[in-house]
């Protein structure tokens, strides 16, 4: 392999013709079992890098020199679509109001049809009247078969359309399911009960013109307005909270149809404020729509590429800087927490159910020092947290102890893991035992109300392989998401000496079926800890980013993106990247550091 280096990592121009140093060098994914802060010098001097990466002959790289590319892309405009929902007086229909006013969405209640098609004498009305005339309450079947007719009208598909307090059973929202409607955001407007019963109470019509007062919040004009008003007969506290026990069930029933879209938003502010948030989330969905659909057919630099992978990411603020100093700050611990959230839930939305997330600095890398999985599990508490905040069952699961005999024992990083997550605070709402439950890897783990599976660094160990517990436990979640924090499943050579259930090949096979949802790593010096070089990093469903570190100042860095790949890059293509060389894509990793690249 010819040994290459780099002049000057830490200036801001990548050298083209870099001298070559005798011995080959290369960027580590070691990380630090020390809890001192390590040095970020740069006296070291510049030398060949490398990563411990996956091959792949497809990357479509940016180079570092500016080149013009052509992007086409073509599509059709695709309009909004939402459903909101709310307890009575939950200010619901002041919400629609404003929604379809400011986005010109078509306003869609199911009462309103109901009581349309009645008047109307349809084929659907009249079966709704004979339901309604019996004291009947009108089957899911025709009520969705009405909101169906509704949506299929072309004002609604060219506008786009707001459901409002629709679906209102399982039933109703498996049938929009089962037709392929689906909305872009499920909006709950959350007020307190006692809230909702005050505004219900005090609430008063106007007989003669249908307006609706309420003796606090919003009394009448006049006194002779005042004299005329009227209690409405569901208006009264015992009704009301019967109504509202019966919203909680409905909105409970279909929570787990729209949890991955589901947006509470806090109803118990001014109409002004509430709407701020909508308008806000709503405009962000569409400015989505608009950037993916928008016809494009622009040639661009490289650089303006490089600009657009990081501005791209929602509310990325870059790469935090001094990752060598350890232990980190609270701030960047919360930093990665919420990077690596937002990239999972991004995933699961979009339908993903078999994940990983693979992170690599020192205080989240328990690979050579055990007492980093306390700071491990931090990050699986938050996100197990906030997927029961939307509703869904997390199974949390630690590999059990492996083996038989002599051999029988647990892998040292996972040592005593699953009593940490026990002991662990997890809130004051009782999530732990309702929406949470901890358990092992392997398919009787596998529960009918579990609606998501996160798996603790599953890995093979020395005398047995976890990958056959952990196919038959994918296989028993279905389509429900597995998503795995810092597995190894690199397939150990004559793991326990027994035929295993699968072959060698076809247990690397299923390993590479989970994708990455999010990908961090520092990339160092071969051989060394310090000084970082680089970073490279996924966040889903963004492409894979390679990051140069840059001193600016005493005691000052910075990181700077190098390329992007749009799968994860192999150590040439990194080595390359950082000296500004063109990469042959069909140029293999070579020599003895290309064969470490391939084994690891």
């Amino acid at each position: 392999m010819l040994a290459t280096s780099i002049s000057s990592l830490h200036s801001t121009n990548v050298p083209s013709a870099p001298p070559s140093l005798s011995p080959p060098f290369s960027l580590s994914s070691s990380s630090l079992s020390s809890s001192t802060a390590l040095p970020q010098s740069s006296s070291f001097p510049c030398r060949r890098l490398f990563y411990f990466g996956v091959h792949s002959d497809t990357h479509n790289k940016i180079n570092p020199k500016p080149k013009e590319l052509l992007m086409v892309h073509c599509s059709t405009k695709e309009a909004l679509k939402v459903i909101i929902s709310g307890a009575p007086a939950s200010g619901k229909g002041t919400q629609c109001e404003l929604i379809a006013q400011k986005f010109g969405l078509v306003h869609i209640s199911a009462g309103d049809l109901l009581r349309a098609e009645v008047s109307s004498g349809t084929e659907i009305g009249i079966k709704a009247k004979e339901f309604m005339s019996a004291g009947r309450l009108v089957p899911d079947e025709v009520v969705t078969s009405m909101v169906i007719a509704r949506l299929s009208r072309e004002d609604a598909k060219e506008k786009g359309w707001l459901l409002d307090g629709y679906p209102r059973s399982s039933a109703q929202a498996q049938g929009l399911e089962k037709m392929k409607i689906k909305p872009d955001i499920y909006i709950v407007l959350d007020v307190p009960d006692e809230i909702l019963i005050n505004r219900c109470v005090g609430r008063r019509l106007d007989p003669m013109t249908g307006k609706i007062y309420h003796v606090k919040n919003f009394p009448p004009e006049t006194e002779e307005i005042k004299a005329r008003l009227v209690t409405r007969p569901d208006d009264t506290k015992e009704k009301v909270k019967s109504r509202l026990e019966i919203h909680k069930q409905n909105a409970e029933a279909i929570s787990s149809t729209y949890a991955s879209i589901m947006k509470k938003i806090d109803g118990n502010c001014s109409k002004e404020v509430v709407f701020k948030e909508i308008n806000s989330m709503l405009s962000q969905i569409q400015n989505t729509k608009a950037k993916e659909m928008e016809p494009v057919n622009t040639v661009l630099t490289s650089q303006s590429l490089l600009n657009q992978a990081s501005l791209s990411q929602d509310k990325w603020r870059g790469i935090p800087t001094r990752l060598n100093n350890i232990p980190h700050s609270r701030e960047i611990r919360n930093y990665f927490y919420d990077d690596v959230l937002q990239a999972t839930k991004r995933a699961v939305k979009d339908g993903r159910t078999r994940l990983k997330v693979e992170i690599n600095i020192p205080e989240l890398n328990p690979e050579m020092d055990v007492y980093r999985i306390g700071t491990l599990m931090e990050l699986v508490r938050v996100l197990s947290l906030t997927f029961a905040d939307d509703g869904k069952h997390v199974k949390v699961c630690v590999q059990g102890s492996m083996g038989e005999g002599a051999l029988a024992g647990m892998p040292l990083q996972l040592a005593g893991t699953r009593q940490i997550l026990e002991y662990m605070d997890w809130g004051d709402y009782g999530a732990m035992g309702t929406f949470i439950n901890i358990g092992s890897i392997g398919a009787k783990e596998v529960d009918e109300q579990d609606d998501m599976f996160i798996l603790v660094a599953p890995q093979n160990a020395v005398g047995n392989c976890i990958i056959d517990d952990l196919k038959a436990m994918t296989d028993a979640a279905g389509d429900r998401p597995v998503i795995l924090i810092n597995p190894r499943l690199k397939d150990l050579p004559a793991s326990s000496g027994i035929m295993q259930t699968m072959g060698r090949d076809k247990r690397l096979e299923y390993a590479a079926t989970f994708e990455n949802c999010y990908f961090f790593r520092l990339l160092y010096y071969a051989g060394t800890q310090y000084p970082i070089m680089g970073a490279l990093r996924m966040s889903y469903p963004y492409r894979y980013e390679l990051y140069k570190r840059v001193d600016v100042s005493f005691g000052k860095e910075k990181y700077v993106i190098l390329s992007t790949f749009t799968e994860k890059p192999n150590s040439d293509e990194i080595n390359d990247a950082f000296l500004g060389k063109p990469r042959d894509k069909n140029k293999k990793a070579s020599g003895f550091w290309g064969f470490l690249s391939g084994v690891f």
